[in-house]
């Protein structure tokens, strides 16, 4: 029997939300969901079908209804696998363990941080600190109405191997890219030539006024220069289609989307230097203008 709230008619609980919209196959059998401010990933082969990631607390109806959509039953979902363990990835996680007996499957290095034994997200105060800012404001609202802060923890995940991903759907390869988080994992699927790089990098972000691969924010990783390092991890993987945890879809070379992040490191550190050059010679003239024995010029 279904959970009761998965019988619900869908427009009742999506308020507006459609996958008709929003899933799209970006490969054969790999299908990329946009929810409101998180995406997923349905993977299928046949009945049955995996999950990549699984949106906040408050997305699980569109979890379902996305599931509808493509003519599966929750029930028949293989396993959850889960690219790192913040709120807007695992939301629907502990629904699918308890209602379904999904395995919820993560990186070893991950799985203290999945079950609620550990945290590393972003702080109050980091948050608050940028609160001002219409953006910023906006995803917290989002953040809190969408359950964040009551969210549940997997706590019957486990530590996935080689062997359980290649025999689930897609043959799932795992590729280590810590730094967002310490067990930070993109989940390649290799006869789809697609790979879904969770937080690794994203494509937007609704505090970004940017398009296009990009690092979040750095107060979102639990070391920002550990992973920017860790892109080095995905050079050379083979695959065209890249599915990231925010933004649309981006159907490019993988090293190519790495590429234009190191691009806007470089960017930005010349853009830095910049700044501390111009400050530097504000200040000096500043310096040369103010009264004192230094400034004779000006003292007569």
């Amino acid at each position: 029997m279904l959970p009761s709230d998965y019988a619900v008619p869908v427009r009742q609980k999506t308020n507006g939300w459609d996958p008709a919209k929003r899933v799209s196959e970006q490969a054969p059998g790999v299908h990329f969901v946009e929810g409101p401010a998180s995406n997923w990933i349905v993977v299928r082969d046949g009945p049955g079908f995996i999950l990549i990631d699984s949106g906040y607390p408050g997305d699980r109806h569109h979890v379902l209804a996305s599931l509808r959509h493509l003519g599966l039953e929750p029930a028949d979902a293989l396993a959850l696998l889960l690219t790192h363990g913040h709120v807007d990835h695992t939301g629907s996680a502990a629904f699918f363990s308890e209602s379904y007996g999904t395995p919820v499957l993560c990186a070893a290095g991950e799985l203290a941080h999945v079950q609620g034994k550990e945290k590393h997200q972003v702080t109050l105060g980091q948050v608050l600190s940028r609160a001002w800012r219409p953006r910023v404001f906006r995803w917290i609202v989002h953040v809190i109405k969408s359950g964040a802060l009551a969210a549940r923890p997997a706590t019957q995940a486990t530590a996935w191997d080689a062997a359980t991903l290649r025999a689930l759907p897609g043959r799932p390869v795992a590729i280590s890219v810590p730094g967002h988080t310490p067990g930070n994992t993109a989940i390649l699927l290799p006869e789809a030539g697609a790979i879904a790089v969770g937080d690794s990098f994203v494509s937007g972000h609704p505090i970004s006024r940017k398009s296009g691969p990009q690092m979040l924010h750095s107060m979102y990783h639990a070391d920002p220069g550990a992973a920017l390092a860790a892109m080095r991890n995905l050079a050379g993987v083979d695959a065209s289609v890249v599915l990231p945890g925010h933004g649309p879809a981006l159907r490019m070379p993988l090293d190519q989307a790495v590429a234009a992040l190191g691009s806007q490191r470089r960017k930005a550190v010349q853009a830095s230097r910049r700044t501390r050059r111009t400050g530097l010679k504000g200040q000096a003239k500043t310096f040369r203008n103010a009264p004192g024995p230094w400034n004779m010029r000006r003292n007569k």
